[in-house]
């Protein structure tokens, strides 16, 4: 019986990477004009951002190491000129997957936690890791863009940035926002839903009301959306607390659901299950 449950969990591994290879074979790669010179690139994993000048480009993020050369090409695409920069706005594989193709192109940029989980996984390449860190923020000047990463502490993991193109006035927030549904919240990484709603009121307020956003996971969004976005997870953290404070079980509090109002919020990563038992596991 245990050598067939074993087998049955091989195939299903090997099943699972053969999908995802397929996967990444198949996906395109879109691009998307934010504003001032400023791209969304879309497609499996999390969003990419790319300012395009005359002396270069930079990039914010690069997903999944096989989608690489799509990523190079979808560039080229935009303005063929040298990468100058990389930034990482986390450290999850969907952002720096790509991190060892582009490094040989252009250093890259993180927080300091950025560089240490990378750095602690077995399988790590050093051309992967980020050459320059910080801690609180740095700013890069480029052409005429002035480009802010501002480190944000112990919301999505304990490593994230936000980057704001100050003359296009554009925010790409990483995993601190999901335009798609309920977000992910990393807490082994050092995430927190409250340190995440602290986050996302940050940006809210320090950032020009009509930024045009593009978000860790999702279309590209304004302002309006990121506020609806806030008070959905206060109403969140709210109801879980009251919940636990009166003595409900976990089960309980799955039963009772988000209520009508966000269950459209619910995707197939983060399902409303997953975020209320994130919310539960953070919070009790």
């Amino acid at each position: 019986m245990l050598k067939k449950l074993l087998v049955s969990a091989v195939v299903s591994t090997l099943l699972s990477v053969s999908l995802h290879a397929q996967e990444m074979a198949d996906a395109d790669i879109t691009v998307q004009p934010a504003a001032g010179g400023v791209y969304m690139l879309q497609g499996p994993g999390g969003n990419i951002g790319v300012l395009a000048t005359e002396q270069g480009l930079l990039l914010v993020d690069d997903k999944f190491a096989p989608l690489a050369e799509k990523i190079e090409a979808a560039m080229k695409g935009i303005e063929d000129k040298a990468l100058k920069y990389i930034i990482n706005t986390h450290y999850h594989g969907d952002h720096t997957g790509s991190n060892q193709f582009f490094s040989h192109k252009a250093p890259i940029f993180a927080h300091e936690n950025v560089r240490s989980r990378l750095s602690s996984k077995a399988d790590h390449e050093v051309e992967s890791l980020p050459v320059v860190t910080y801690k609180d923020g740095i700013t890069i000047y480029l052409a005429n863009e002035e480009i802010q990463l501002t480190h944000l502490p112990s919301g999505h993991t304990d490593g994230d940035t936000y980057v704001y193109f100050k003359k296009a006035n554009v925010l790409h927030t990483g995993d601190l926002f999901f335009e798609i549904g309920f977000p992910y919240i990393d807490l082994e990484s050092g995430g927190s839903v409250k340190g995440y709603l602290a986050n996302v009121k940050y940006m809210l307020k320090n950032t020009p009301d009509d930024v045009v956003i593009i978000p860790g996971h999702g279309k590209l969004t304004d302002k309006s959306h990121m506020l609806a976005f806030a008070t959905m997870m206060e109403f969140s953290i709210n109801k879980v607390s009251a919940a636990l404070a009166a003595g409900k079980s976990e089960q309980q509090i799955l039963n009772e659901g988000m209520g009508e109002k966000y269950q459209h919020l619910s995707w197939e990563f983060i399902t409303e299950e997953k975020w209320l038992k994130t919310l539960v596991a953070d919070l009790k």
